[in-house]
Formats: structure tokens, C-alpha cells, sequence
């Protein structure tokens, strides 16, 4: 296991075994977690013997930056990062007024097949360990030498089916020895994985969930996301009212509208009683995103027109649901919703 999946306590434990004192632990933990040093050779104060006992001891190897791109639209820049295995996912910076978001990857590829989405052309390879999660916003604040405040889990794959890994990095990116990001600052998108919808909330961490919607009924559903042939909506959503129910955190759903599949005034009203039924009946806090496709290669989905957008958004702002549309940032780079892939060099 790698070193920096270790919580404080556990390392702890591991340097007991290794006859090191405890305050080693704090010592090694800072470093990799609060100075997100990618090697131990730059830990100044521990010697050359600890090193070498911890090298011999732990994996301590990090993923690099491959490669950087940087939009001449907005300030977004999209990073590939280079795995140990040769695989490269990508993650993404976006600049907000309020501060730095890094858009988080949390599997090598996708396996949901989202019809709209890059990051399931080539399916998907293996889960990312918690520590290739934190290494994207590790790598991302140094190269920039800034500090990220925001974390979106809405990168490459599915974050519900991977979930220990996904909580294992929750708990030490938001640890005060590390970067001690608030989980309120974090969003995490899903399809909707009904059971550990359930099994998110039982775990009590104020993270904000997002659901990846994008249609107002089962049939079209079906259409651009197999997933929903194993979860119905009626389940998804109760599933999202009750993390509201159990959390008391305000959800968000996902909606990216693509011309002729589910962007009519029609598809309008019946995601307007939709959420009437699941949400606003129960007293469910929730917002609508919607969000224009981003045309991907491998698919022949086109975006509304503005003037089809705004009728849409307005149609539901005049049935009382709040919603907006979504600033898509890196669009030049293919760094957008739903354009993130993965790749082996």
C-alpha cells in the first residue's frame, strides 16, 4: 500500500512496528499530505536512515504531470497525469471568484457507457487508489503553487464504485495535518448507484451529492445511460431524497441537454413533476445544472441552441424549480463535462 493512504493513526502504528518513535508519523504525514512533497528525498528533517527504512518499507512512488493544457478561453487548465503503470487519466483547474476547484478523476476510464461521455469510449481499466486521487490535487496546487479550496469527484468514472477508495480520500484530504479542505467544499456526481447512495449518507460526511440525471423519464433514460437498466428512477431519486433526509446537505442534479433526446418543452414538464414528486413534496432541498452537451468524436449528439436552452430553463424556473445553466469552462481543451478520457503512452 502506499505510503499516503496511511491516516495519521495508522502510520502511527506502522512506525511502531519499524521501532520509530510517534512523533515520526506527524513528521512524515505533514510532509506528504501538508507540503504534497512527491518524493521523501525532500523531507529536510528526516535522515538518511528513516528514508531509506521507509523506502524499503512502504511504496512511496507518485504519479507525475505528462502533460498541460491551457484554454485561451477562460483561466481553466486541463492536466494529464501519468499513472505508475503507464495508464493517464486527466483532471482539471478551474479559477472561480471564490477560489481554485480542481475536477477530480476517481477510476482509469469509465464503465457507465454513458452515451454523451468520453470517459467511457474505452471502458474502464481499474479503480484509482485513494492516493492517485489525492496526487491529482497534490500535483495540480504545487505545479500552480496555489491552494485548491474546491474539490469536484466528477472527472473519469463512476465515484459510487469506488467507494472505499473514494472515502479513504475524503478523510485525508479534509484532514487539519493536510490540506484540510472542508467536505462542504465537495461536490461528488454519481449515476446513481441506489445502494451506496444510501451506504454515502450512513457514512456521515457533509460532502454535497450530485446526481447525474440528464432525463425526465426511464425510456430516455435508457437510451444515453445503460446504468439505468438497472436503477429506475423511482429508486434513484427516493435514494437522493432520503440522503437529503439523512444528511440535511442540499442536492444537485445533473442535467446536460442534447438536441432532440431530451431537450423539448415536453421533456421540460415531465422533469418539472418529476421533481415535484420526489422533491419538492417531500421538502427536498435540491438545484438544477443544466448543461449543454459538449460534442465528443465517437458520437453523433448535437447541443439546443441558445434561444431552445433558455426556453427550456425558463419553462422550469416558471414551474417554481431552481435551476441555471452551467458555465462550461476548458470547452478548447476538451477539458468540459463529459470530454475527459483516458489514455496509455
Amino acid at each position: 500500500m502506499n505510503i499516503r493512504e496511511y491516516s495519521l493513526d495508522e502510520l502511527k502504528l506502522k512506525l511502531q512496528e519499524l521501532n520509530e518513535k510517534p512523533f515520526r508519523a506527524k513528521q512524515i504525514y505533514e510532509w506528504l499530505h501538508k507540503h504534497m512533497i512527491a518524493s521523501l528525498e525532500n523531507a529536510s528533517n528526516l535522515g538518511k536512515e528513516l528514508k531509506l527504512k521507509l523506502n524499503n518499507s512502504f511504496d512511496v512512488s507518485f504519479p507525475s504531470i505528462e502533460e498541460e493544457h491551457i484554454s485561451k478561453l477562460d483561466d481553466t487548465k486541463k492536466y494529464l497525469i501519468r499513472l505508475n503503470d503507464g495508464y493517464i487519466i486527466e483532471s482539471v483547474l478551474m479559477k472561480y471568484k471564490y477560489g481554485y476547484t480542481v475536477c477530480v478523476s476517481s477510476e482509469v476510464g469509465c464503465n457507465m457507457g454513458c452515451k454523451f461521455c468520453a470517459s467511457t469510449v474505452d471502458g474502464m481499466k481499474r479503480n484509482l487508489h485513494s492516493y492517485e486521487m489525492l496526487a491529482q490535487v497534490y500535483l495540480i496546487a504545487k505545479h500552480n503553487n496555489i491552494r485548491i479550496s474546491n474539490i469536484v469527484i466528477m472527472g473519469m468514472g463512476e465515484p459510487l464504485l469506488n467507494f472505499d477508495n473514494v472515502i479513504k480520500f475524503l478523510k485525508i484530504i479534509n484532514d487539519e495535518n493536510g490540506q484540510n479542505i472542508s467536505l462542504r467544499n465537495i461536490t461528488l456526481s454519481t449515476c446513481g448507484i441506489v445502494e451506496n447512495i444510501h451506504k454515502l449518507a450512513l457514512s456521515n460526511l457533509p460532502i454535497t451529492l450530485a446526481l447525474s440525471l440528464h432525463a425526465p423519464n426511464d425510456e430516455i433514460r435508457k437510451r444515453i445511460m445503460p446504468v439505468a437498466n438497472k436503477y429506475i428512477l423511482a429508486d434513484v431519486m427516493n435514494a437522493m431524497a432520503e440522503y437529503f433526509e439523512m444528511t440535511n446537505r442540499k442536492i444537485t442534479c445533473e442535467y446536460t441537454l442534447i438536441d432532440g433526446v431530451n431537450s423539448s418543452i415536453d421533456n421540460a414538464k415531465e422533469l418539472s413533476q418529476l421533481l415535484d414528486r420526489y422533491f419538492t413534496k417531500r421538502h427536498i432541498e435540491y438545484n438544477i445544472n443544466l448543461i449543454a452537451i459538449n460534442e465528443i468524436k465517437e458520437r453523433n449528439f448535437k447541443a439546443p441552441s441558445k434561444i431552445k436552452i433558455e426556453t427550456f430553463k425558463n419553462y422550469l424556473l416558471d414551474c417554481g424549480v431552481q435551476v441555471m445553466v452551467r458555465r462550461e469552462l476548458g470547452k478548447d481543451i476538451s477539458g468540459s463535462c463529459g470530454q475527459l478520457r483516458m489514455s496509455v503512452k
